[in-house]
C-alpha cells in the first residue's frame, strides 16, 4: 500500500484510500465494486466523489452502480456512477471527469443522453475541481441548477 499518490488536487475533502503499485501501475481500491481497479485521473475524480457523497452527503454505497455498460442505439456506453433511490429506482446519474479536462457543454450533453435511459431526477457533472448538480423536471425537459449537492434524504 502507498501513503501518497501524486495526482491533481481536487476541490472536495481529502480521504484516505488503499492504494497499491504493481510495477509501473497503481490501483486504487473500490469499495462499492470491492476491488482495486486502475488508477486514472478520472478514477481519482470518481473515488473521491463517491466517498463524498457517502460520508458528507449520507448517500448509501449499497444504493451506488458504478460504470455498468448499456447500449443506446445499439452503441455501448457506460456510466460513471449511477444513485438509486430505496426504491429501486434511479434517482441520479454522476458523470465524472479527469481534473484537467474542462466542463463543457458536451459533456452536459453525454450525461443527459445516458439519462434518456434512465430518467434519474439529477445529473451531477465533476472534474472533481468543478461541481455542477442538476434537478430535472422530466415531465417539462427542463433542469434547475443547484447552488449544491443535495443530502440524499433531501432526493426526491
Amino acid at each position: 500500500m502507498i501513503d501518497a499518490v501524486k495526482m491533481e488536487p481536487l476541490n472536495l475533502p481529502t480521504y484516505s484510500f488503499s492504494i497499491k503499485e504493481d510495477g509501473d501501475k497503481k490501483y486504487i481500491f473500490d469499495e462499492i465494486r470491492r476491488r482495486y481497479v486502475s488508477l486514472s485521473p478520472e478514477e481519482w475524480v470518481r473515488q473521491h466523489i463517491i466517498k463524498f457523497l457517502s460520508v458528507e452527503k449520507h448517500f448509501p454505497r449499497a444504493l451506488m452502480s458504478i460504470e455498468k455498460g448499456f447500449r443506446r442505439n445499439r452503441v455501448g456506453q457506460r456510466y460513471d456512477l449511477l444513485i438509486y433511490d430505496r426504491s429501486g429506482e434511479p434517482v441520479m446519474i454522476v458523470e465524472c471527469k479527469a481534473p484537467v479536462v474542462e466542463i463543457a457543454q458536451r459533456t452536459f450533453d453525454q450525461a443527459t443522453r445516458y439519462n434518456e435511459m434512465y430518467g434519474a431526477r439529477y445529473l451531477l457533472i465533476t472534474n472533481g475541481r468543478k461541481h455542477y448538480c442538476c434537478k430535472i423536471d422530466m415531465t417539462t425537459k427542463s433542469y434547475e441548477f443547484l447552488r449544491d449537492i443535495p443530502e440524499y434524504g433531501e432526493l426526491s
